[in-house]
């Protein structure tokens, strides 16, 4: 019986890593490359029309179109559930959490209007990436230089007030664990000084499809779970981190109850404890 368990153990420990081999060359030899191939071709179709359009409109469908083909391509399906009760035709900050490379893609493909995104300035020296990020209107943020901060989130106030969304990540980098890291606190501070309401959404299953530092696209369903907005009416830049602290609770609340990790939710409670 002892050998038989054994064996059985051992075919399976073969039959996983011969599946794990055959899932690296997939993504290394087909995935990987053809979304490097959309990237270069839309980049730079994106940016020959901004040289025609200024205010990014062109761009932005461009974007919309890579972000399809990608998700297309590595055949990973997106579930949206509770974007109805928003009305996008107004401006809104969208605050949402950070797990893969995949998030952007995700959020271009799924979310039905136009929105300019508040990012890391390292992201503006990608090439084609960074390149499109610019032309496009999106505005960086220099998170070492609070001058250059302030700034930025002054163009991020003007682009809501001119009725643009901005789509922000306020953990400020990539989850490198799939647990959900502390906030900043621009995204909310732009809100507060626009008076527009927070949208606090949460994404689940990019982190297993792409983790952080790796290229081994392994497609699982996605989840991008939007919440209730949040009023900003009659808040001053004092409330802004009591403001933060609130959405991070709802987006910690949706993540943790629909991750495909469960010991993620544990850790995140042991650290609240830690805390409190």
């Amino acid at each position: 019986m002892a050998e038989s368990t054994q064996l059985q153990v051992e075919t399976r420990t073969r039959n996983d890593r011969a599946r794990d081999f055959l899932s690296k060359l997939r993504a290394y030899c087909f995935f990987d490359p053809l979304i490097w191939l959309y990237t270069i071709v839309l980049g730079t179709v994106s940016l020959l029309s901004s040289l025609f359009d200024s205010e990014g409109v062109t761009q932005h469908r461009v974007a919309r179109l890579w972000a399809r083909m990608i998700l297309g391509t590595i055949g990973a399906s997106v579930t949206i559930e509770g974007l109805k009760k928003i009305d996008t035709s107004r401006a809104h900050v969208y605050v949402v959490n950070h797990l893969s490379a995949l998030d952007i893609p995700v959020l271009y493909a799924s979310l039905p209007f136009e929105f300019r995104i508040l990012a890391k300035k390292e992201l503006f020296r990608y090439p084609f990436l960074g390149w499109h990020l610019r032309r496009s209107g999106q505005i960086p943020v220099v998170l070492d230089n609070p001058k250059a901060s302030i700034r930025s989130l002054q163009l991020a106030v003007a682009a809501v007030k001119h009725n643009m969304s901005l789509v922000v990540f306020p953990e400020g980098g990539r989850s490198e664990d799939g647990h959900l890291q502390s906030f900043m606190g621009g995204a909310f501070f732009a809100a507060i000084r626009s008076q527009a309401e927070i949208v606090p959404m949460t994404l689940v299953g990019t982190y297993e499809t792409l983790k952080m530092n790796s290229f081994h696209i392994k497609p699982q369903p996605i989840k991008l779970l939007v919440g209730d907005p949040i009023f900003t009416t009659g808040l001053t830049t004092r409330d802004t981190e009591a403001l933060s602290a609130k959405a991070r609770a709802v987006i910690a609340d949706s993540y943790y109850a629909h991750s495909p990790l469960p010991h993620l939710r544990e850790k995140h409670l042991q650290r609240q404890e830690s805390q409190s």
